[in-house]
C-alpha cells in the first residue's frame, strides 16, 4: 500500500519539463549548418516559460521543441563545445554570436538559425559556469527554505504530511497576480501587492485549519487518512487555479528584467535576483529569532518535541498549531512570489512542480526540525542546479533525489534530525 501511495505521490508532484508541452501548437524550431552541409548532434537549450529545454540536432541538421506559450520570447544558445573543431558561431555585429532571443508571436512558431563557420569560439569557462550554477542554487535553495521551513513546522507539530503545501506556494503568486493586474496599467504596484499577497497567504492557511484541519484534528482522524486529505485538497486547489487562471504562463512585472556581472564577470544576475535573495535572508532570520527567543516560538518547538508534555505543562496547542498554519502559509506565499520570478512565469501547477523537492529538503534536514529543513532546502537547491552541468536539464531534479537517498542511507535521521529509538 506504502509503495502504491508513494508511486502516486511521485506522479503527481515530479516536476514536468517543458517538453511536456508537445502537444501544443507552439514550436521554436531551425537549421544548424555548415557551407550548406548539415551539423548532426549539436546541443542547443532552450529556456523560457515553463523551463529550461535541450535538444540536439537530427541527421538533417535540423531541431524543433514544443514551448507552452505563446507571444513570450525564449533563450536559444548554442553550445559551441558540440560543434567541430575549428568551427564557431559567427556574427560581427552581436557580442553572443551563440545566444539568440526567439520571440514566438500569434502565429505560434519561429525560426532560429545560426551563422557557422571557421572562427573563435564564444566559450564560457567551467569555472565560471559553476560560479553561476552555485549562486542560482543557493537563491533556488533559500526559496524553497522558505517553504520547507513552513512544511516542516506543520508536520513536527500536527504529524500532517501536507501535500497540499505545493497549491500554497502557488497561491501567493496567484494572488500577487491578481492584485498588480496585467498589460502595461498596474492595479497596484508590486511593492504593495507582495505584502498584501503574503497576508492573503497566511489568512488562507488559517481559514483551511479552521475549515479543515482543526475539526479532522478533533474528531482523532489518523495521520495516514490526514495525508490522503491533503492529496485531494491539492488535486482541488490545482485545478481550481487552473479554471481561474488558465493552462498557459503568466509573467510578473519586471520578470525580464536586465541582467548584469558581478564578481568579476563570474555571475550575471538582475536586480530581482539580488532582491531574491536578500529578502529570503531577512525572513529566514526573523523567523529564526521568533521560533527561537518569542513565547509562541519556544511553544512550537515544545509542541514538536512532545506535544503531550507541552499541553499536559499548560501550552495551548490549537491556540499554536493555529499560528503554526498561518505562518506556514504566509512562508509558502511567499516562496510561491519569488519562484515566479525564479522560473520566470506564474503557472497554475508551479507548486506541484516542486513539491517533492519541498519534501527531499524537509527530508534531508530532519523530519519536524524548521532550522534541518533551512539547511536540507540549501543542499538540494545547489544540487539541482550544480548537477545540470553535467546531467541534462530535465533530469536535474532527479539527480538531486538520488544524493537525497544516498545521504539518508549514511543518515536515516536526516542532517539536524535527532536518532529515534525503535521499540
Amino acid at each position: 500500500m506504502g509503495a502504491i501511495v508513494a508511486a502516486f505521490l511521485l506522479a503527481l508532484a515530479l516536476p514536468t519539463a517543458a517538453t511536456a508541452a508537445d502537444g501544443d501548437p507552439y514550436r521554436i524550431s531551425g537549421n544548424v549548418q555548415l557551407d550548406g552541409e548539415p551539423l548532426e548532434g549539436v546541443r542547443l537549450v532552450i529556456d523560457g516559460p515553463g523551463g529550461e529545454q535541450e535538444v540536439e540536432t537530427d541527421e538533417a541538421g535540423q531541431w524543433r521543441v514544443s514551448v507552452p506559450e505563446k507571444n513570450e520570447t525564449y533563450t536559444v544558445t548554442l553550445d559551441e563545445e558540440t560543434l567541430p573543431e575549428g568551427i564557431a558561431v559567427i556574427d560581427p555585429e552581436d557580442d553572443s554570436p551563440n545566444e539568440k532571443e526567439a520571440e514566438v508571436g500569434a502565429g505560434g512558431r519561429v525560426t532560429v538559425n545560426f551563422f557557422i563557420g571557421e572562427g573563435e569560439r564564444n566559450v564560457t569557462s567551467f569555472g565560471a559556469q559553476l560560479f553561476q550554477r552555485i549562486f542560482q542554487g543557493i537563491s533556488f535553495g533559500l526559496m524553497l527554505g522558505l517553504a520547507a521551513v513552513g512544511l516542516s513546522l506543520v508536520f513536527g507539530t500536527t504529524g500532517i504530511s501536507n501535500f497540499a503545501h505545493g497549491e500554497m506556494v502557488t497561491f501567493g503568486a496567484v494572488i500577487t497576480s491578481a492584485l498588480v493586474g496585467t498589460g502595461a496599467t498596474l492595479l497596484l504596484p508590486l511593492w504593495l501587492a507582495i505584502p498584501i499577497a503574503i497576508v492573503l497567504s497566511g489568512v488562507f492557511g488559517y481559514v483551511l485549519d479552521l475549515i479543515l484541519w482543526r475539526p479532522l484534528r478533533k474528531k482523532g482522524v489518523g495521520v495516514v487518512q490526514l495525508m490522503i486529505v491533503s492529496i485531494g485538497l491539492s488535486l482541488a486547489l490545482r485545478y481550481t487555479y487552473q479554471f481561474f487562471i488558465g493552462g498557459g504562463t503568466t509573467q510578473l512585472p519586471y520578470a525580464t528584467a536586465e541582467k548584469f556581472p558581478i564578481f568579476g564577470g563570474l555571475v550575471s544576475v538582475s536586480w530581482i535576483d539580488l532582491a531574491t535573495i536578500a529578502i529570503c535572508i531577512i525572513v529566514i532570520v526573523a523567523f529564526a529569532l521568533w521560533l527561537t527567543y518569542s513565547r509562541i516560538g519556544k511553544a512550537t518547538r515544545a509542541i514538536s518535541d512532545n506535544p503531550s508534555l507541552a499541553s499536559a505543562s499548560g501550552i495551548d496547542v490549537d491556540h499554536v498549531v493555529r499560528i503554526v498554519w498561518i505562518v506556514s502559509a504566509a512562508l509558502a506565499g511567499l516562496a510561491g512570489i519569488l519562484y515566479a520570478y525564479y522560473r520566470p512565469g506564474l503557472k497554475w501547477d508551479m507548486g506541484a512542480q516542486v513539491l517533492l523537492l519541498i519534501f527531499a529538503a524537509v527530508t534531508l534536514g530532519g523530519l519536524g526540525t524548521a532550522y534541518g529543513a533551512l539547511v536540507g532546502a540549501l543542499i538540494v537547491g545547489i544540487l539541482v542546479e550544480v548537477s545540470s552541468l553535467w546531467i541534462p536539464a530535465d533530469l536535474k531534479y532527479a539527480g538531486a533525489l538520488v544524493v537525497l537517498i544516498v545521504i539518508l542511507l549514511f543518515r536515516p535521521q536526516g542532517i539536524l534530525g535527532r536518532r529515534e529509538r525503535i521499540g
